[in-house]
């Protein structure tokens, strides 16, 4: 990718960074309310949700692992914490944690293949690390929760994420310029996402 793109891709990748992490570990905090946790679980399920996926991926494009060396990033999972934990548990009833792992989902997915266009990985694996990185926070967070992973649910959920992603890669090789190219493809994953949150649509399962 050419040296200037790079550098346009960076503020992006900042800002997309900051907003998905939170959010992805506000559904974490979510996950340790809803089984009535202490506020030292509320801290640890925001903190794996929000760089558990940004992990994975970091260390499959050998980058260095985004939150080891940025102070900000643990400290937006502990606020994220703070926030959940000081907070009435009927602010968050019904399905908010699917609406604000909705919201991290479709920013993580453009943010993980941002990141990894902008470090010289070609277009489908760069997809693919869209998906990784939006996908496996949620799925870390249900298994310590002990629910049922998302993963595992009719619902679309890799799919979205993988529209995000691929979205937004295709418009920019396009030549969309990247921050429409990131909204459009934030924005294709979350309505896709919202739907089958709202309908329940779901891809055909294996039948036998």
């Amino acid at each position: 990718m050419p040296s200037e793109i790079t550098a346009e891709l960076t503020p992006l990748i900042g800002w997309l960074d900051l907003f998905g992490l939170g959010v992805f570990a506000m559904s974490g905090a979510l996950a340790a309310a809803r089984a009535r946790q202490t506020l030292v679980t509320f801290a640890f399920f925001a903190l794996v949700t929000g760089v558990g996926g940004g992990t994975v991926r970091d260390l499959l494009i050998g980058a260095p692992v985004f939150w080891v060396h940025n102070w900000r990033v643990a400290a937006v999972c502990m606020g994220a914490a703070l926030l959940i934990w000081s907070t009435p548990h009927w602010f968050w009833r019904g399905r908010a944690i699917d609406w604000f792992d909705a919201v991290g989902l479709a920013v993580y997915a453009v943010f993980g293949a941002a990141k990894s266009i902008g470090l010289g990985v070609p277009a489908l694996p760069a997809i693919m690390m869209g998906v990784i990185t939006a996908c496996v926070g949620g799925i870390i967070r249900d298994v310590l929760a002990g629910e049922p992973s998302i993963l595992l649910r009719p619902e679309l959920y890799v799919t979205a994420a993988a529209l995000a992603a691929g979205s937004f890669v295709g418009l920019v090789l396009l030549g969309v310029p990247l921050f429409v190219a990131a909204v459009i493809g934030a924005l294709a994953g979350f309505t896709l996402r919202a739907l089958a949150i709202v309908r329940g649509l779901s891809i055909p399962a294996y039948r036998g």
